[in-house]
Formats: structure tokens, sequence, C-alpha cells
């Protein structure tokens, strides 16, 4: 297949691909490990050949290129090797791991707070081979989107952003990591916000997480028209989903599923009497809290930095008593309590082992174990706090057994929403499709009205303007722009492709190619070029 098709080997610095659409075509690439990557693309294979970095395939070093003579000059050989680079069209990708593919121990390493999105975006759409990029964290997946202007090189540049932004090594990093390309990458996200993906089938919050993509990035303005566009479309997928084939009935959010594992691990008697610590009262917090009440408890402790956030939780929640607490109280509180919930946003635990060892045991009655249940990554409670003899630490890896509960139902409506989301994926296709001819039909029209104001320039010369009446000149200037744009809507006709008609893309294509070797327009080539000349400027900047 490699020689026959052009398709290299190896592939360093990618790890394994998780799913494969029926209208994606797929390559494999032999690991020295026996393992296998698979990459999906839509449509025939396209070589990748331009490399920007920081040496690049002519042999310019742009590290050593610093001056605005020695850019331009750099500029002129990346123009030179764009030939090589002129059949491939920019990707849409995923790279990221989920708590389907690597523990929490590692996700948390990688997450990215919601205040440190913008920077993140920023730091990869710097690198060479990234045009685009948005970061999606939560507690149960860090996956970053980006359009590269070169998959291999792209996809190489993000993993190693990656480990270095981790610590952890490339090679184990590899072992975790899922990609997904173009159709696969977009359908991946839809089903994410559509809740398909989650450790709880069908699950809200992640779409609320998805918003808070858009939202910061329409703050920020970092997000590009690619990225900008999928998000939006995926958001209405989510909503589509959730109104329309009712999966959100009877699911459980990880909050819920917290909460449930905690009664589970408790006596039944003494289920609800149980001491119940909070701490966190952000949006899981909240939930915890509300779940808790929900199942009966009659009072909460919740340990939180101000206490406006627990007031506005109680003016909410009328039936149980809410009880606040500091953070400087918050090992006391813990010494009261039987379940202790975290859910905070610290970057460091809030409880190592001389913590939990220090605290008094628990009542027997209550099964003399004291329970932590941490919902927060990267996580609230050492992992050394499970040493202890008398404590018991659950994170959100545990909750597989709460929610394998009702799956099976919301697995049925889960097939119903893949309709939906066929639907959108169309449609956002089809929007990308349609992109692919603009330049092209921009490049068109502007050669075909230069030739007509020329044309009618020598004309109205010939005649004499003296002759003509200023109505007279209106009308021939009326009959050349009418007859251009009557020669011209046939081949712009062809060049639709925008799912209303039964034209595949390839068809468009090559109408497109087609028209740029007729006029000479060289489309392609002027957009490779432009996009080489931003990434150069941004080198050099």
């Amino acid at each position: 297949m490699a020689a026959s098709s052009g398709v290299p080997t190896t592939l360093a610095g990618t790890g394994p691909f998780l799913r494969s659409s029926s209208s994606t075509r797929t390559f494999s690439f032999p690991r020295s490990s026996g393992a296998f990557y698979r990459v999906g693309t839509r449509g025939p294979w396209r070589k990748l050949a331009l490399r920007m970095s920081p040496r690049s395939d002519a042999g310019v070093d742009l590290e050593e290129k610093q001056s605005a003579g020695a850019s331009a000059s750099a500029l002129e050989q990346f123009k030179i090797s764009a030939d090589r680079y002129m059949n491939e069209r920019s990707s849409i990708g995923v790279i990221g791991l989920s708590v389907h593919t690597a523990p929490v121990e590692m996700r948390e390493k990688l997450a990215v707070p919601e205040a440190q999105w913008t920077r993140a975006i920023g730091e990869l759409c710097s690198l060479n081979h990234i045009e685009e990029a948005a970061v999606l964290s939560t507690c149960n997946r860090i996956e970053i989107y980006v359009v590269a202007l070169s998959w291999n090189r792209g996809i190489r540049e993000v993993i190693d952003w990656m480990a270095k932004t981790s610590g952890i090594p490339v090679t184990e990093l590899r072992e975790h990591l899922f990609m997904l390309r173009d159709t696969d990458a977009t359908k991946h996200l839809f089903e994410v916000a559509a809740g398909l993906d989650s450790l709880v089938l069908g699950e809200g919050q992640i779409l609320a997480q998805v918003k808070q993509v858009v939202r910061v990035g329409q703050g920020s303005g970092v997000l590009g028209k690619n990225i900008d566009r999928m998000f939006k479309d995926a958001i209405t997928t989510g909503k589509r989903v959730r109104n329309e084939t009712n999966i959100s009935s009877g699911a459980v959010s990880v909050s819920s599923a917290a909460v449930e594992l905690a009664l589970m691990k408790l006596p039944k008697s003494h289920s609800t009497s149980a001491r119940m610590l909070v701490i966190g009262a952000g949006k899981m917090g909240k939930l915890v809290i509300k779940h808790l009440a929900a199942k009966g408890s009659k009072s909460i402790v919740v340990v939180n930095r101000s206490e406006e956030r627990v007031n506005a939780i109680r003016e909410e929640i009328k039936d149980v008593e809410i009880i606040y607490k500091p953070f400087t109280d918050m090992f006391d509180a813990a010494a009261e309590a039987d379940v202790v919930f975290t859910s905070t946003g610290s970057a460091t635990p809030l409880f190592l082992k001389e913590h939990a060892e220090a605290l008094p045991p628990v009542d027997k009655v209550v099964g003399g174990v004291r329970l932590f249940v941490d919902i927060a990554v990267p996580r609230n409670i050492g992992s050394c706090v499970a040493d202890l003899e008398h404590v018991r630490v659950y994170n959100v890896d545990d909750l597989t057994e709460v929610v394998e509960a009702n799956k099976e139902d919301r697995l049925r409506k889960a097939m119903e929403a893949q309709s939906i989301i066929s639907q959108e994926l169309k449609r956002f296709e089809a929007w990308r499709d349609s992109l692919e001819t603009v330049p092209t039909i921009k490049k068109l029209r502007s050669h075909a009205d230069r030739i007509r104001a020329s044309e009618l320039e020598r004309c109205l010369q010939k005649i004499g303007n003296d002759a003509l009446t200023k109505n007279m000149k209106r009308a021939i200037e009326d009959l050349s722009t009418g007859i251009v744009n009557k020669l011209l809507h046939g081949p712009l006709q062809h060049l639709r492709c925008d799912g209303n008609d039964g034209r595949t893309l390839d068809e468009t294509l090559e109408n497109m190619h087609a028209l740029n070797r007729m006029f000479s327009l060289d489309t392609e080539k002027a957009i490779i070029e432009q996009k080489i000349k931003n990434k150069v400027e941004k080198t050099q900047s």
C-alpha cells in the first residue's frame, strides 16, 4: 500500500486511532512495538510535504534569518517547496485523552484550567503547522482541536506541546492518546456535545462546557472560523439530541453518580444520617449538594473560599441545612465528617496522607471508614491517602459501577441520536466543502472583470467619449457586465458544493482545478503561499 499510494510507513509522535467511519479511508502505520496507529482521511490520501520547521525542505534555517531581507528570501524558498504541497487540504483534527483511554493520574497532569485556555490556544496556534486551535478540558477529558496545515507535522507538534506542558514523556503519552481526523474528528465533537462519549451517557454538563469553549474563544478572539463553526454546530447537535431523543431523562451526572457511590458504600440504615462535607461550591459541588438533599440528607457542611456562593445555594435549596465553613476550617470540618466530597479547582491536593491520618476515627455505626469522594481533576485527594486502613478514596474513574445501572435504556436512545449527528455532520461538511472553491470563484470573477474593464475602455476610446451620452455609456457598460455574468454562470454553478445538489466534492474540485488551469488562476498556490507567509511572519515576530 505504501509503495503505490505514497503513504509513509512510519508516523512518529502519534497515538492510537479509536474510531473510523465507513466513509473514511484509513491507513495503518506500524510501530516498533508491533502496535498500529490508524489515521483517518476523507477522500484520497494527500501528500504531506511542507516543512516549516525551523528548517524548511528548501534548507532555509529560519532561526538564522531574522532580518527583513532574509525573511523575504526564506519566503521565496517556501514558495518553491509549495508546489509539493498543492494537493493537501488543511485538516481538522482532535488529539487527546479521556476517561476511556487514560487514568485520572495522567489526565490531571494535562488538565488546562479555563483561565489558561486562551494562553494554551495562543501557544498551539504559534506552532509552525497549526492554523487554528481550541482546548476542551474537563474532569473526564483533555482534547485539543486543531486545523493543521500539515497533518503529520502538525500532530507531532501538538503532541510535543502536550508532553512539554504536562511533563509526561512522548513515549508514555502515545500509549493513551487518541486522534481523529476531519469527518471523524467532527463527529467525535458532536458526540461529545450530545453526551454520547461521556462516562455517564447522556449527561448534560458537557454541553455547557462545550458552550464555554465558544464563549471564552469569542471573548478573546482566538477561535478560527473552522473551529468556531464546528463548536457552534456541535452545540446545535447537542441541543437537538437532548430535545429529540430525551436521552438525558433518568441519566445521572458525575455529581449524582458520586453521591450514589457514597451511599452504596455506607450502611443502608445510616445513608441519610451520615455526616456529609462538601468542599468546593462551584458547579460540581452545587450539584453534589442538590443530589444529597434529594437523597434525604438534612444537614450538609460546605467548605468554600467565599460565603456568597454558599448563600446562593441556600436560597435555592430550602429543605436542607447548609452550614458554611471557610477553607481555614477545612481539616476541622473533615474531622467531623463521615463522607467528604471534593470538587475544587486546586492544582495541588488538599488532603495528603498526614492530613487524613490526623483525623479522628469514624463511628462504627456508619462503617468505621471515612469516605473521600474526589470528583476534581486535578485530584483534590492525594493518592497516598488511600493507603490508610480506615479510609476509602474514590475518584471519577471509580463511578463506572453506578452509571451501568440505567445504561441500557440510554444506549437505545444513543442509537436514535446518531441519525441527528449524521444530519448535522453533513451540514458542517457541506459548509466546509463550500470554502474550497471560494478563492477560485473570486479569482475567476476578478479575472473576467479585468478583461471586461480593459475591453470596455478600448471600445469607448475607439468610439470617442464625445460621441456618447452618459446613458449610452451606461448601456454599453451594462451590456459588457451582462455578457460576463452569463458566461460565468455555468462555470460558477459547477463550483458549487453545498450539499444542495448531487455533485460530489471530488467532482467540484476537478472543475476547480480545470478552471485554474484554463484561466491560469493559480489559486491553490496563492492560498498556500499566503498561509506560509503568515506563518513566516509569526516566526519572525
